[in-house]
């Protein structure tokens, strides 16, 4: 077995492509979009490799790749909490747990050089990249930013001597013919209380362009202490609208703003894509994108991608406003679940949120973690 370096832009491609080659007959497996990958390690188009450390390693054993592995290091992170921690990421193997093994030590190596006391992972570069590891809902769909992994992964990573860092949970919200009337209860004593604020309903995706800045600011003031957020500047901000605006159904933002337009808290959900990507084996062109567009539009279930209230503003009720309007937009889209998305298992104001819509846990994602001594 050979643990080498990725350097050259072959061999990047052999680390983008080798996971379609390990997943294939994995139903549930969701290839990323491979544009948006080729960007993703680019420097010159991933703001955040401006300030981290990052190195990339293929497994080959008898001349064939068997697995990959990234190493992170976030600088600015790391100054921020005042931390010495490295990230494993993109960890893909077969079902062979000496090469899962060298790939991690190799990691463990080149952090311990640099000067980090911690390993932790799947963790990218913030918490808007795919975090952690399935360990409970393997029969369940994956949604858009989601990682996919055999069961075997999560032995193999707790045998190369990790630990549980922490959980992450994922929600199945059942969309009711109606609001239950305690829910309504609830939403027009938020409504008397509100009557300074208003709720920004949108068409097209036009509309957005002018929040888009002030919405991903807002994410920066309010996700100061969650696990693993790394604050944007304006080009990460960009760079995120970007990736994600072609999917975003504009139905599905909602921004409560003040008397000023000022966005005091939104919600953003995004249709289920994966069929779509799945049948367009990652790839947008010549026919992709239709596979895609058309996936959207049949789309039983809506992904809760982003949201966000402003500290101040926690009290008034405004989660229970925007769920009740995403229950509406859901239900007359035809749709019959919404996905929460990844909720830290200690974020217990948005759990009981999601417990009170309905919701119940059916996927949990772990990242590890690693002293390096």
């Amino acid at each position: 077995m050979q643990i080498i370096q990725v350097k050259t832009k072959r061999q990047l491609r052999e680390f983008i492509y080798v996971p379609a080659k390990i997943h294939s007959g994995h139903a549930n497996w969701v290839p990323p979009i491979y544009s948006d990958e080729w960007d993703f390690y680019n420097p010159k188009k991933n703001r955040a490799m401006s300030y981290s450390d990052t190195i990339l390693f293929l497994a080959r054993k008898d001349g064939r790749t068997v697995g990959r592995i990234m190493g992170i290091i976030n600088n600015r992170y790391n100054e921020i909490h005042n931390e010495k921690t490295a990230r494993f990421f993109n960890l893909e193997t077969y079902k062979d747990l000496d090469v899962a093994k060298a790939l991690l030590r190799k990691v463990e190596e080149w952090a311990h050089s640099k000067g980090m006391e911690r390993l932790i992972g799947p963790m990218g570069f913030s918490d808007k990249d795919p975090q952690g590891l399935l360990i409970e809902g393997y029969d369940q769909p994956i949604v858009l930013a989601s990682n996919c992994n055999y069961p075997y992964l999560v032995d193999f990573v707790t045998q190369s001597g990790f630990e549980k860092d922490i959980d992450l949970v994922v929600y199945k919200v059942p969309i009711p013919d109606e609001l239950p009337d305690f829910y309504l209860r609830i939403l027009e004593r938020v409504k008397r209380r509100a009557n300074s604020f208003k709720m920004l309903n949108f068409s097209k995706r036009s509309e957005l362009k002018p929040f888009i800045k002030p919405v991903l600011s807002l994410v920066n003031e309010t996700f100061v202490d969650i696990y693993g957020f790394n604050p944007m500047d304006p080009e990460e901000m960009e760079e995120l609208a970007a990736k994600y605006l072609t999917f975003i159904d504009p139905r599905f933002i909602k921004i409560i703003v003040n008397s000023d337009n000022k966005p005091l808290a939104f919600i953003l959900g995004v249709p289920d894509i994966c069929p779509g990507i799945q049948k367009s084996k990652g790839h947008l062109f010549p026919f992709g994108f239709i596979h895609i567009l058309k996936a959207m539009k049949s789309a039983k279930m809506l992904s809760l991608l982003l949201g966000a209230i402003h500290p101040q503003y926690r009290n008034l009720g405004f989660d229970t406003w925007m769920g009740a309007e995403m229950l509406n937009e859901a239900r007359k889209a035809g749709m019959t679940t919404i996905d929460s998305h990844l909720e830290l298992e200690t974020n217990k104001k948005m759990r009981a949120e999601m417990e009170k819509m309905g919701g119940v846990v059916y996927k949990r994602y772990r990242i590890f973690q690693k002293k390096l001594v």
